[in-house]
């Protein structure tokens, strides 16, 4: 997909598995939306094949109308219409649609079911939306930034509804600028770049992707690395970067944990403080896609 000499979507080849979460991830104008908007069918692909549930999201978009439910990044409500009116009159375009009431309920839009969509908030509108994404009990639903603006309760209210339908079967699709979200959530990721993918993974897997564990050590000044380094499994190294703290990397593990804390014994050694330094989601995805800002 290009928009004049901009490549948005470069031969992106990826799979989503039925009965996951997927997190599709990049930084802006990596191509996310293009991907996600492509795949609801609102984008025509200028090459390449897109199946959404083995059908063609444009040309067999009727068929998937009551299969996938969508959450658009802004709006999908008309500005006047009332929260309450909006969501029932989704409900009543699919055949077995779950209760508006209940979920009106649990998403906490009680209060502003009687209040205009352009009068609600940023984040009564984003609730709404994740409602009318699946209220018709799609087998497959995009959610495009679904926390985008909401508060911890909140927050973690659409994380246990994201649960809870892929526990019971349903497959989601989500986009986020949060790592702790996919983290929480998440059973595979596609890391998109430039239009490109180029990485993807379970959130633990690209987690331990491309570099060990450190264990950092505060104690007293001068302690015997080589020694120390004999102790450890091959591949170990320890390094004094002050007075006093210690930096030990390499392939970190139970058996180092507990080889490093037996030579302290050993050496009649109580440190002031011991902690195993473990990489996350944000320092992969950084490595990956850069620090640099993006427009």
């Amino acid at each position: 997909m290009t928009y004049g000499e901009v490549i948005a979507v470069d031969r992106l080849d990826l799979e989503v598995a039925e009965g996951t979460v997927t997190a599709v991830l990049g930084p802006n104008g990596a191509g996310k939306t293009t991907t996600v908007e492509t795949c609801e069918g609102y984008r025509r692909p200028q090459a390449g094949t897109v199946r959404v549930l083995g059908l063609d999201p444009r040309r067999e978009r009727r068929r998937l109308g009551s299969r996938v439910g969508v959450m658009l990044q802004n709006g999908g409500s008309w500005s006047g219409v009332r929260a309450a009116e909006m969501l029932r009159h989704i409900a009543a375009l699919h055949a077995h649609p779950l209760d508006v009431s209940l979920l009106i309920e649990r998403l906490g839009l009680g209060s502003c079911g009687r209040t205009p969509y352009r009068r609600l908030s940023g984040g009564q509108q984003q609730r709404l939306g994740l409602a009318m994404a699946v209220v018709g009990r799609p087998e497959l639903v995009f959610l495009d930034e679904p926390t985008a603006g909401l508060d911890p309760q909140a927050r973690h209210n659409a994380w246990d509804l994201v649960r809870e339908l892929r526990d019971g079967g349903v497959t989601v699709v989500l986009t986020t600028h949060y790592m702790d979200e996919v983290e929480h959530l998440a059973d595979q990721v596609h890391v998109i770049d430039h239009g490109r993918l180029v990485a993807s993974g379970s959130p633990a897997t690209l987690a331990a992707r491309g570099s060990e564990n450190t264990i950092r050590l505060r104690a007293r000044p001068g302690l015997d690395l080589a020694g120390l380094v004999r102790a450890l499994p091959a591949g170990a190294h320890a390094q004094e970067v002050a007075p006093g703290s210690y930096v030990v990397s390499g392939k970190v593990d139970p058996q180092a944990l507990a080889t490093l804390t037996a030579w302290c014994a050993a050496e009649g050694l109580l440190p002031e403080s011991l902690h195993v330094e473990r990489r996350t989601l944000e320092d992969v995805f950084l490595d990956l896609t850069g620090r640099e800002l993006r427009p």
